[in-house]
């Protein structure tokens, strides 16, 4: 049986543009099509794990608004663990402002909300009852001090932290070696190493880094290639399946939330990078962030 994965993370109302082009600064770009979605990185990658078979228990803090009410109605429709939703009655919860272009590549601004108020006591509540193995998943959309202090908190736990660094931000050298897996892409492992990642060799570097800060595991996220792995046994790109993309925005939360999954299952971890590739590669071929997130059994129609 799999163990319990804790998701503690941000839950925002993604709406999105989605037009031939992004727009320039100063610029209107007419002729788009608007749509609204559940999203956020936290919302979306507990999402992502619950519908590929994962048991998942959301720490979250949403507004008292409509946002904040019918995300909780969607993540309980999604069979997740909302005990520990807090409900702020002094912040909105949090919006995102999405365009996509054509190519579905995006850029994204977040009013984070109700996100800038999960503190670290609201975490402890949630992580104080694992009594066993479990995996703890976060993301950066909360305060750096609250997922500083989950990661060093699970750790002692002695559960599997992984930590997704997006969006991009600087973290505490002190926290790198209590985080089992960390999954950043190109850019974020640019802006913690130093190193641009522009093809394997700068990845194998720009990990090694990674691994000096005291991270046991690195996967790097390379988009369509796939993901690079570096652990003590295994040093590979694991490239996933080739399809052509429509919408990107959701796609690394994915990844993460599949891995999470994966690795609640004892999966080896070059399998479970492989699974994670495969449903990121379900996801950029759909529109919008929760909509576009694969069930398990969807899994096994990739190549």
């Amino acid at each position: 049986m799999s163990v319990p994965i804790y998701v503690v993370g941000s839950s925002n109302t993604d709406m999105v543009v989605k037009a031939e082009k992004l727009p320039s600064p100063g610029e209107t770009v007419i002729g788009g099509s608007f749509l609204m979605n559940p999203g956020g990185k936290g919302a979306n990658q507990a999402v992502a794990a619950s519908r590929l078979g994962g048991r998942v228990t959301f720490v979250a803090c949403v507004g008292n608004d409509i946002f904040g009410q019918q995300a909780l109605e969607q993540f309980q429709k999604e069979r997740i663990n909302t005990d520990f939703i807090v409900i702020s009655s002094d912040h909105p919860s949090g919006v995102a402002l999405i365009n996509v272009d054509e190519k579905g590549e995006n850029c994204i601004a977040v009013a984070p909300g109700a996100n800038g108020q999960l503190s670290t006591t609201m975490v402890e509540q949630a992580l104080t009852l694992i009594d066993g193995p479990a995996i703890l998943l976060l993301q950066l959309e909360i305060p750096l001090e609250t997922v500083e202090y989950a990661i060093e908190y699970g750790h002692k736990k002695n559960v599997k932290v992984i930590l997704n660094p997006a969006p991009a931000n600087k973290l505490s050298d002190s926290v790198f070696r209590d985080i089992f897996i960390i999954t950043p892409n190109e850019s974020e492992a640019e802006l913690l190493t130093g190193i641009r990642v522009t093809n394997l060799e700068s990845a194998e570097i720009a990990a090694e880094k990674l691994h000096e800060k005291g991270v046991r595991n690195v996967v790097i996220t390379l988009g369509a290639k796939g993901a690079y792995l570096s652990s003590e046994t295994t040093r590979k790109v694991i490239e996933g399946p080739k399809v052509t993309a429509i919408d990107t925005t959701a796609a690394g939360d994915c990844f993460s939330g599949a891995l999470a999954v994966a690795l609640s299952e004892d999966q080896p971890l070059e399998q479970a990078v492989a699974f994670a590739c495969k449903a990121a590669s379900i996801s950029v071929t759909r529109m919008g962030a929760q909509s576009s997130l694969p069930y398990r059994k969807e899994i096994g129609s990739v190549a």
